[in-house]
C-alpha cells in the first residue's frame, strides 16, 4: 500500500510550524524566576549594587566627614536635621553616606572573597580529583584540618596572624571558605570521571589539563555557582563580624560591621546608629540567599525533573 504523499507533507509543515525548543538560557530563566523569593532577592541584590557603583553620587557627604554641630542628630522623619536623613553618627558623620559606602565595601569584600577561595578551590578540587593518591588524599587532610575548627574562630586566627586591615579581612575569610569549593569540585569531578565523554576524551588524546579544565570542569559549574552564591553573603557576615570585634576594617573605613562596633554604646540614646547597619546587612545577605536559592533550583537537574 503506498503511502499517503498529502500526509507526510501535512506532517512536515507542522514539525517546521513547532516553535523552536528554548535556549539554555531562556530555559535557566524561566526555572529561575517561577521561584518568587528568588526574584526578589535578585530586585533587592541589584538596587544594593547599584547603590553601592553609584554611592559617590548619591551619597550627599563625604562618608568620613565630621560635622560637630551635628553629634547623633537623629534621622529626619524623627525631627532632625534636614541635611542628614537618616541622622548622624556619634562624632556627626552622616549616616546616609556611610551607608551607601559600606555597601560598596561589602561588595567588594564578597567578590574578592569568592574569587580568592573559588578559584584556587577550583584547581585543588580537580588535582585532586585525578590524582587522588597522594596529592588528593593530603590535600583532602588539610581540607578536614580545616573544617575541624569553627570557621569565624579560624578567621580570627588568621587576623591575628596577618594584622587587622581590610586585605587581610579578605584573605582570611578567603582562606576559610577554601575546603567548600575544594571538596564540591573533588566530588563533582570524582562522579563525571567514568562517563564516557571523559574516557572518549582521554581516548582522543586530550591531556590532564585539557581533561580538567575543558572536559570535566564545564560539568561541574552548576554547584560552584550556587556555592558562589552562597559564599557571597557569608563573606558579608564573616566581614561584618570580624570588623564587629575590631579585626576587620579600621575606622574611619564605613564597613558595616565596624559601624556596629562603633555604635553599640549608643543603643539606648541612638538605636538609628545600630539599627541601620545591621537592617543594611540583614536586608543584602537575605536577598543574596534568596538569589541562591532560586539558583539552586533553576541549575540542578534533579530538582527540575520533581517540578
Amino acid at each position: 500500500m503506498a503511502a499517503d504523499p498529502s500526509s507526510d507533507s501535512s506532517v512536515a509543515s507542522l514539525a517546521s510550524a513547532a516553535p523552536p525548543p528554548p535556549g539554555p538560557l531562556r530555559e535557566f530563566w524561566v526555572a529561575f524566576s517561577a521561584n518568587r523569593g528568588a526574584q526578589a532577592g535578585l530586585l533587592v541584590f541589584g538596587l544594593v549594587v547599584l547603590a553601592a557603583l553609584f554611592a559617590p553620587w548619591l551619597a550627599p557627604h563625604d562618608p568620613t566627614e565630621q560635622f560637630r554641630d551635628a553629634l547623633l542628630s537623629p534621622p529626619r522623619w524623627n525631627g532632625g536635621d534636614a541635611r542628614f536623613p537618616l541622622g548622624t553618627d556619634d562624632v556627626g558623620r552622616d549616616m546616609l553616606s556611610r551607608l551607601l559606602h559600606g555597601a560598596r565595601l561589602s561588595m567588594l569584600i564578597g567578590l574578592a572573597t569568592v574569587l580568592l577561595s573559588m578559584l584556587p578551590g577550583i584547581v585543588l578540587g580537580l588535582a585532586s580529583a585525578f590524582w587522588p593518591r597522594g596529592f588528593g588524599t593530603a590535600v583532602l587532610r588539610l581540607m578536614d584540618v580545616m573544617l575541624a575548627l569553627p570557621s569565624l574562630l579560624l578567621a580570627i586566627a588568621v587576623v591575628a596572624i596577618l594584622g587587622s586591615g581590610l586585605l587581610n579581612t579578605v584573605l582570611a575569610i578567603a582562606f576559610v571558605s577554601l575546603p567548600s569549593y575544594v571538596r564540591l569540585v573533588r566530588a563533582s569531578a570524582m562522579a563525571e570521571l567514568g562517563k564516557d565523554y571523559v574516557v572518549a576524551s582521554r581516548l582522543a588524546g586530550a591531556g590532564p589539563l585539557r581533561l580538567m579544565f575543558d572536559t570535566v570542569l564545564p560539568n561541574c559549574l552548576a554547584p560552584v555557582i550556587v556555592t558562589a552564591t552562597m559564599g557571597f553573603s557569608d563573606a558579608i557576615l564573616s566581614a561584618a563580624a570580624l570588623g564587629f570585634l575590631g579585626l576587620g576594617a579600621q575606622p574611619p573605613l564605613p564597613e558595616w560591621g565596624t559601624m556596629l562596633a562603633s555604635a553599640r554604646d549608643y543603643i539606648e540614646r541612638a538605636n538609628w546608629v545600630v539599627t541601620l547597619p545591621g537592617l543594611a546587612i540583614l536586608v543584602t545577605v537575605l536577598a543574596i540567599n534568596l538569589m541562591g536559592d532560586g539558583l539552586r533550583d533553576a541549575l540542578d537537574p534533579k530538582l527540575k525533573r520533581l517540578a
